[in-house]
């Protein structure tokens, strides 16, 4: 182990006052008040305070080396991410940009001038004719046709009275076609000089002067306006029965709304009843009317008041 001795500097007995060091020339003699200065001896002296200081200051440096390092972003140990996680992010990344093409793609479509409506078509009129139709859609014109909707055309069409519902089916690039249901003519309502038709809720829809002119039968003027209950009971009975047999219709009447009764062109007459079974009494009386004529067995009435067992007389 290395000697720890300290060197320390005492004065020696050549020291004294007037002597000559060895080695140097004396210039002059000493005045009488000076004193004379010790000589310096050099001598070794053990000391253990060097092993601690040098043991604290390693000790110190280790410390500020750790805390440094704890304290160093190029130290910091990071995990790898999940690759579950890494995968759901770029899913969800993925979904974000196909949705943002396919929105933007709608929304071109939208409106794109390219699906502008240049073309209606119309088809299911019998009253009207289709160009009534084209004419109350004529505003359509130029409007791309993703925005077109149902609910936009059933406006249109409201001053068109025949129409009862629409639909619309979009024939890109620009053609646009409407199917119109038109309410349906069940009976005659005689106004002056006038014949108006009119469907089961007692709407007017045309007017003829030629009663023969529209094969529907006549309601009876004892039936009153639209809008009684003997109207009501003798409109659904008609709306019932299919378009050829009410065709051979001549008058409708009804003495209640449990009393009604049809008159066929050929003067025979049905007798109905109340409103109960219509689609069974329509069916009844349809085979009736199909059945051969029997010369020895004159008709001259059809009784479907109780629809499981009709009869004639």
């Amino acid at each position: 182990m290395a000697s720890t001795r300290k060197p320390t500097y005492r004065p020696g007995p050549d020291s004294r006052p007037g002597a000559a060091r060895p080695g140097s020339a004396r210039v002059g003699s000493p005045r009488a008040g000076d004193k004379a200065e010790p000589e310096a001896v050099i001598s070794a002296q053990r000391s253990l305070e060097p092993e601690r200081t040098t043991a604290t200051a390693k000790q110190s440096v280790a410390t500020g080396k750790a805390a440094a390092s704890a304290g160093s972003p190029d130290n910091v140990i990071v995990f790898p991410e999940p690759k579950g996680r890494r995968r759901r992010r770029l899913v969800l990344w993925t979904l974000s940009i196909v949705a943002a093409v396919v929105a933007a793609v709608i929304a071109g479509a939208i409106f794109s001038p390219a699906l502008a409506v240049r073309t209606i078509t119309v088809d299911g009129t019998t009253l009207l004719t289709p160009q009534d139709v084209e004419k109350a859609l004529s505003g359509l014109d130029g409007k791309p046709l993703p925005q077109v909707s149902e609910e936009e055309i059933k406006e249109l069409l409201k001053p068109l009275v025949q129409v009862r519902s629409a639909t619309m089916e979009a024939r890109p690039p620009s053609e646009l076609l409407v199917h119109v249901n038109e309410r349906v003519p069940v009976a005659l309502l005689k106004q002056g000089d006038s014949y108006v038709m009119v469907d089961v809720d007692g709407v007017q829809l045309g007017a003829t002067k030629d009663q023969s002119a529209v094969a529907l039968p006549l309601i009876d003027a004892g039936a009153g306006s639209s809008n009684t209950e003997l109207f009501k009971a003798i409109a659904a009975v008609l709306d019932t029965l299919p378009t050829d047999v009410r065709a051979k219709m001549s008058t409708a009447s009804a003495a209640s709304a449990d009393a009604v009764e049809l008159k066929l062109v050929d003067g025979k007459t049905v007798v109905w009843g109340n409103a109960e079974d219509k689609e069974l009494k329509a069916k009844a009386l349809e085979a009736l009317l199909k059945m051969p004529a029997d010369p020895k067995v004159p008709v001259s009435v059809y009784d479907v008041s109780v629809p499981r067992h009709p009869f004639t007389k």
